[in-house]
């Protein structure tokens, strides 16, 4: 198995920090701080002198967006806006639109069992429809749901989710990987890409420390796994066995994506949040985005399809 190593870039750390998302569009990558209600653009800058080191790019920050509600995630839309999942609904905002203005596209029906939800993890498929997922606050057990939303509307795809968590497609389309966290394992879908539904949920892969969070899939159909608790990457073979190791400074490591012009960094979010002052004292890089080169190259960005 192959063995490397992450290193810190520029932006200060969040608390939270999760979804990375390259924006080819911009030249950007996108990600969002979801306790703050924060979503960050930066800039792929070239290896120099002040960068992270090792020959590596760094990420200098363009833009901040502050949003009225916690933020799971963001993508960008074909119209060149960006597409949120924030608080208990799907937010659109149009390209140099204030945030004020954002206008609301869909929210779920959730349950009237007194439960506060929010949005966390979500990608687009590669026909562009937005899949997003929710969970409880207090991270009760099958609180959360999974969602599809396109230009037909909100369907619910699963139910009785706890942490809804790493979504990623095969380079074909045709296998769906998630993750719900507190499971400790990535599971596998068969995908039609045609209508978007589910179905023959199998494990694809069993962690054996941590849990499994975010993940992204590279062009070879590799599964790369974000390891909250573990302080690494784990990266999956398309049969399921392991191919790769990213060590990471931060035990919380939140999610993964392939950012770049030729989508060949691969870029790592982690969090400071639930790590006591210790841990903190002790992993002083915690919080922060993370980058190497892992020898691989991910998939094209599909944006969320808005018109």
């Amino acid at each position: 198995m192959q063995h490397l190593r992450a290193v810190p870039c520029s932006p200060l750390p969040g608390r939270l920090t999760e979804g990375p998302v390259w924006d080819p569009r911009r030249g950007e990558l996108l990600w969002v701080d979801i306790p703050d209600g924060l979503v960050h653009r930066a800039a792929l800058t070239p290896a120099g002198p002040d960068g992270p080191g090792d020959g590596l790019p760094d990420l200098a920050p363009v833009a901040t967006l502050r949003l009225d509600r916690p933020v799971g995630a963001v993508v960008p839309c074909a119209s060149g806006a960006l597409l949120a999942a924030a608080g208990t609904s799907f937010l659109h905002l149009a390209e140099d639109t204030p945030v004020a203005e954002a206008v609301e596209l869909a929210a779920p029906v959730l349950p009237d069992d007194g439960l506060p939800r929010r949005m966390n993890d979500a990608a687009v498929d590669p026909a562009g429809r937005l899949l997003a997922g929710t969970m409880a606050y207090d991270e009760s057990p099958g609180a959360g749901s999974l969602y599809r939303l396109d230009d037909h509307g909100l369907v619910t795809l699963l139910d009785s989710v706890t942490i809804s968590n790493g979504l990623g497609w095969s380079p074909d389309g045709s296998r769906l990987y998630y993750a719900d966290s507190p499971t400790g394992r990535v599971d596998v879908f068969a995908y039609d890409p045609d209508t978007g539904a589910l179905s023959d949920r199998t494990p694809f892969a069993v962690l054996d420390h941590g849990v499994p969070d975010g993940l992204t899939v590279d062009s070879e159909g590799r599964v790369w796994v974000a390891v909250w608790g573990g302080g690494e990457v784990l990266a999956f073979a398309a049969d399921g066995t392991p191919h790769a190791r990213v060590e990471v400074a931060a035990s919380h490591v939140t999610s993964c994506a392939f950012a770049g012009p030729g989508l060949d960094v691969l870029v790592i979010t982690t969090a400071t949040e639930g790590l006591d002052e210790e841990r903190r004292r002790a992993e002083p890089d915690a919080g922060r985005l993370f980058v190497c080169r892992p020898g691989a190259t991910g998939l094209p960005t599909t944006p969320y399809a808005d018109r």
